[in-house]
């Protein structure tokens, strides 16, 4: 080994060391710290994050970089050498001081939004969106871009993604959708969710959720499951990934189904390959891949009529006793009803993606000085009820739901969709290597766990995800998929 490579690793696990260290701090922020605690803490995720900046955009990292990816012979290591000069490129345009008061700014405006959102007060939060969003679009015109500023935010989080190529797809998907909606709503099937709607303590909700987690694959030793106010999942190293939802008594859907969706965030950071562990490259392929994972699991999975076949007998043996009397065909029906709703992370499959548009075109409006920040609110409820025929009473349940924009994530919410995509067409390739609906309906979901490693997880970032989908489905992305299995299931279930 070379002395730069030598010296390259030694780098990536000093970088490691570090960010380990933020993300249990980010994790702590968003679950268990106290409140009079969170603005002194954002100050030290000021300092962390100002010593990551430092490393990546050091002169000496650089050198190395460039040496490596000229002379390794190691696909790992030249693989690292490219994510860190991708890293580098992105860091040294901004200035260290702005990437510290960015951050420092982020961890602020998170605590603030959990006041904002609880109150329903979206006043509390909008100057701190309106220095996020000043950043961002200063961010843009640095990293600059083609044909739109929003394409040089997309490219943080889906590498090679842009607008051109976004908006006929999501105009394509826009027009179906409601097209299918408009039939879901004009069916005589009757879908009764009252069923569902009963009180269903956290700790029995908490067992039935971890049971399918280890049913998935998920390693409870190399994690845990906890409870926040808006689910995520965090890798902090590939043997400590944490998994959070949220509980709420008289709607079991909103955790169980939290809880499966980060659980296939979390299947993906816990089964990278060994070798990728002390590099860079111990991370989703892109963040449309990740969320390919979670909507998998929680959706093709988890909504499924084979899953509820193995599951349901479990489920009523946890479940309150007003349950043990629903039919299992009434259920199902129910854990699927197409519905216009306010919360995205509680939307059903159908109208799911029509919340990621909506977000996306105001996005777009925002960071092009197309709408202002004071404007949000209204320009949020006119387009809910255009997508959805639907307005929300209040901010809490409008423009305040979603923690990514107080988090300062631009660009981040388009990989939503892209992820449901994504992971229709890696169904469909799933489904020629493997019986996938036999497979769930015995309940042993080793098979399925097995496939999407061998085929995704264990790649880590060695691969550019649109390469990766096309090696795995041998065909280029494909949206046809999704529109073709929403429309499949949906008209099967409300025989439209």
């Amino acid at each position: 080994m070379s002395n730069d490579e030598t010296v390259l690793k030694q780098k990536m696990k000093e970088i490691n060391g570090y960010e380990e260290a933020l993300g249990l701090i980010q994790w702590d922020l968003r679950t268990k710290i106290p409140t009079e605690g969170a603005a002194y803490r954002s100050d030290v995720v000021g300092l962390l994050s100002e010593k990551i900046y430092s490393l990546k955009t050091s002169d000496e990292l650089k050198e190395v970089i460039d040496n490596v990816q000229i002379s390794t012979e190691d696909p790992i290591l030249k693989q690292s050498a490219k994510e860190l000069d991708r890293e580098y490129l992105k860091y040294t345009k901004i200035p260290s001081e702005d990437y510290k008061a960015f951050v420092t700014l982020q961890s602020q405006s998170e605590s603030i939004w959990q006041q904002a959102k609880e109150t329903s007060d979206f006043s509390l939060l909008k100057p701190y969106l309106e220095d996020l969003i000043a950043y961002n679009r200063k961010f843009a015109r640095i990293w600059g871009y083609d044909n739109h500023p929003y394409d040089a935010l997309l490219n943080q989080y889906e590498p090679g993604l842009t607008t051109e190529i976004l908006d006929p797809i999501f105009d394509r998907l826009k027009q179906a959708l409601k097209d299918l909606l408009k039939r879901t709503q004009k069916s005589e099937v009757e879908v009764d969710t009252e069923m569902l709607l009963h009180h269903f303590p956290k700790e029995d909700q908490r067992a039935f959720g971890e049971l399918v987690l280890e049913k998935m694959g998920y390693n409870f030793n190399a994690g845990r499951l906890d409870e926040t106010i808006h689910p995520f999942a965090i890798g902090i190293n590939p043997k400590d990934v944490r998994v959070t939802t949220r509980f709420v008594e008289n709607d079991f859907r909103v955790g169980l189904f939290g809880t499966i969706h980060e659980g296939g965030h979390a299947l993906y950071e816990q089964n990278f390959d060994e070798d990728l562990y002390e590099t860079v490259l111990k991370s989703g392929a892109s963040m449309g891949v990740h969320e390919s994972q979670s909507l998998f699991w929680e959706n093709m999975i988890g909504r499924s009529h084979a899953f509820w076949e193995s599951h349901f007998d479990q489920f009523r043996k946890v479940a309150p006793a007003a349950f043990q009397t629903i039919e299992f065909d009434a259920f199902y029906k129910a854990i699927n009803e197409v519905k216009s709703s306010y919360i995205r992370i509680e939307a059903d499959e159908l109208t799911y993606c029509l919340h990621i548009i909506l977000r996306y075109e105001l996005e777009k409006d925002l960071i092009n000085h197309d709408l202002e920040v004071k404007d949000l609110p209204e320009a949020w409820n006119e387009k809910m009820h255009t997508l959805l025929g639907i307005t929300p009473s209040n901010d809490a349940e409008g423009v305040l739901q979603d923690i990514h924009w107080a988090a300062g994530e631009f660009g981040y919410f388009p990989t939503y969709a892209l992820g449901y995509m994504y992971a229709a067409q890696l169904h469909v390739a799933m489904q020629r290597d493997l019986d996938v609906e036999s497979i769930v309906r015995m309940g042993d979901f080793e098979p399925i766990k097995a496939w999407l490693t061998e085929h995704v997880h264990r790649h880590g970032k060695m691969k550019e995800p649109l390469k990766l989908i096309e090696e795995i489905s041998n065909e280029t992305f494909n949206p046809d998929y999704l529109i073709n299995y929403l429309t499949s299931k949906y008209t099967h279930l409300y025989d439209c």
